[in-house]
């Protein structure tokens, strides 16, 4: 009975969403663990470790705050919804209440673009 794994990727790719997900429960009841919690385990094992390693994570990434929208708001809006992934209401409510973040935790050279995007647009931005 014993198959191998990609026996049983095989057979995984021609079950429903919906029988993966029956599966997927089954497994968690039956061993009392969670897939989410694996998930969400993984990155705060990688942030765990040394004092070095988190001090020169934390300056690769940075926060793109609008601190001006400046004298037109739409191209800030159309400019945040591009960036963001959000939808039109929730862009302006982002851009109406600037002083605040757009987006958290980039990389640099990506927060960079962003920040010349919104000045572009009108906004007054910093990184942070």
């Amino acid at each position: 009975m014993a198959t191998s794994t990609a026996d049983w990727i095989e057979e995984l790719k021609g079950i429903s969403v919906l029988e993966l997900s029956e599966r997927i429960k089954a497994l968690e009841e039956e061993f009392g663990v969670s897939a989410t919690a694996v998930a969400a385990a993984a990155p705060a094992a990688a942030a765990g470790g040394g004092d070095d390693d988190g001090a020169a994570e934390e300056s690769s990434t940075v926060d793109v705050v609008i601190t001006e929208v400046g004298g037109q708001k739409v191209p800030v809006i159309k400019v945040v919804r591009n960036a963001t992934g959000l939808g039109l209401k929730e862009a302006k409510a982002v851009v109406d209440a600037s002083p605040g973040p757009v987006k958290e935790g980039l990389e640099r050279a990506e927060a960079e673009k962003l920040k010349a995007e919104l000045e572009e647009a009108g906004a007054t931005v910093e990184l942070k």
